[in-house]
């Protein structure tokens, strides 16, 4: 079958996104967020999983099962899914609720209906269809020790985390009701339990300008505080419903025009390590909504633009993917690479198969020595390295299955948790490795020689 939107699976997996309930958010709401009857807190209710849960009444086995025929009718291999769960601060809600959702969502792709959560991760692990990757969206005053330990009881590998801004008088002003020194925690403690953080940044907020957004990102990318993993750049929109819109009828704020946002995030794009997977440059709101502020929808194509006339490129993971860098065909000559930083008060490495001349990536590990702060019983206490992710590119396939056009099923992941291993040994004297791994990737695993402790796989290593 041709593939529809080959982009869709190019990555690896296909992503499945779901939306729960509309609820208020609990410090009350920001200047520029917008509310709209029936749809939870700051969505439209026009983005595409936005309508998709409004048409599934928020039912979410009914969102995931929807997505996924959509997915397989346009001839993509849905054996891999990685779920999404949208909606503002999911760990704010109700935990039976949140429970209820995860446990309906992971029902809703392996086609079975469970009793109780552990009964649906035990399907999960086994199921012909499997969730290989759970992400929430979350606030940073809503990811302490208690709000992460409830994450990996569900099953949640991935973070997302609004951070906004890195300056504090900016949040204040915009009415965040969080400071800066809580996305610092927030960063300190999901790393250290082993999730990815993806952090969602704001230009163009009331208090900033182009020149202080860019000092934003470098401190981003370079203060050891901070540095995510991947990364979301939402320019600021008004749009009616918003304490922003009356800020902006008053004349007391100027949004970022077209051009300024393409060229920030041309820069942006410039300095992002390339250890960091930018993953969107903005928001899925209809140009018809947006009263002031981006409305082109090809905002990255436009930074693409800018770069080229400069002769720059960007090196992100998302800019170098063999799954979308059609421009490539090979030969490739793949090389094991290695970038160690400090980040969240522990070690980074991100290890990674590369092909230097065509600046291609195909697979990378991210293995963190976590901070002398970490909670979690299964970390802390003697010396332990956490994989926090592992992912290979390039066309996603059917469990079980090869094909000489996709780098899936090679043995690069196999490859990397080997070396993984031996540097937590040799290097940092681990004797234990513990891997955050989504309930549909735990057989992987446990073929590897790991085994369940808590919510993660676990392998003893060294003498």
């Amino acid at each position: 079958m041709i593939l529809r939107k080959p982009v869709r699976s190019a990555s690896g997996v296909v992503v499945v996104a779901t939306m729960c309930c509309s609820f208020s958010c609990p410090h009350g709401r920001c200047l520029y967020c917008p509310r709209f009857p029936g749809i939870p807190a700051s969505y439209t209710g026009f983005e595409p999983s936005s309508m998709r849960g409004f048409q599934n009444v928020f039912d979410p086995f009914l969102q995931v099962s929807d997505r996924i025929a959509q997915l397989e009718q346009g001839g993509h291999s849905t054996d891999k899914v990685e779920l999404i769960i949208q909606g503002g601060t999911f760990p704010a809600l109700d935990r039976s609720y949140q429970e209820w959702f995860v446990k309906s969502c992971l029902d809703g792709i392996h086609g079975s209906v469970s009793e109780d959560l552990s009964q649906c991760h035990q399907a999960a692990e086994h199921a012909k269809r499997r969730c290989v990757g759970l992400t929430v969206e979350t606030r940073p005053d809503y990811c302490k020790e208690a709000d992460v330990d409830f994450m990996l009881k569900l099953g949640v590998t991935r973070v997302e985390v609004g951070v906004q801004s890195p300056f504090d008088d900016v949040l204040l002003r915009v009415c965040r009701g969080h400071d800066v020194e809580e996305v610092v925690d927030c960063f300190r403690i999901a790393k250290d339990s082993g999730l990815k953080v993806v952090a969602h940044m704001m230009p163009g907020l009331p208090g900033s300008d182009i020149d202080r957004d860019l000092e934003g990102f470098r401190l981003l990318f370079q203060d050891e505080r901070f540095r995510p993993d991947m990364l979301k750049i939402y320019p600021t929109l008004v749009v009616k419903s918003t304490g922003l819109y009356d800020t902006w009828l008053r004349g007391d704020y100027v949004p970022l025009e077209p051009e300024d946002a393409a060229m920030l995030v041309a820069e942006v794009k410039k300095m992002v390590p390339p250890w960091i997977r930018l993953m969107r440059v903005q928001r899925d709101v209809p140009s018809n909504l947006i009263i002031a502020g981006v409305r082109k929808s090809n905002l990255r194509e436009l930074a693409w633009d800018y770069l080229r006339k400069e002769g720059s490129k960007c090196r992100c993971i998302r800019c170098r993917e063999v799954g979308l860098r059609r421009d490539s065909k090979g030969p490739y000559d793949l090389k094991l690479k290695s970038i160690r930083y400090s980040a969240s008060e522990g070690e980074e490495l991100f290890l990674s198969y590369e092909d230097s001349s065509h600046d291609i990536i195909f697979a990378y590990l991210r293995l963190r020595f976590p901070s002398s702060k970490a909670h979690r019983p299964e970390i802390a206490g003697e010396k332990v390295c956490l994989v926090r992710e592992l992912r290979s590119l390039g066309t996603s396939l059917p469990l079980g299955t090869r094909d000489e056009s996709s780098w899936q099923h090679k043995g690069l992941g196999k490859s990397l948790m080997s070396e993984a291993e031996r540097i937590a040994d040799e290097v940092y004297g681990a004797r234990k490795l513990v891997v955050t791994a989504a309930v549909g990737t735990r057989q992987y695993y446990r073929s590897l020689g790991f085994s369940l402790e808590g919510p993660y796989m676990s392998k003893r290593i060294g003498n």
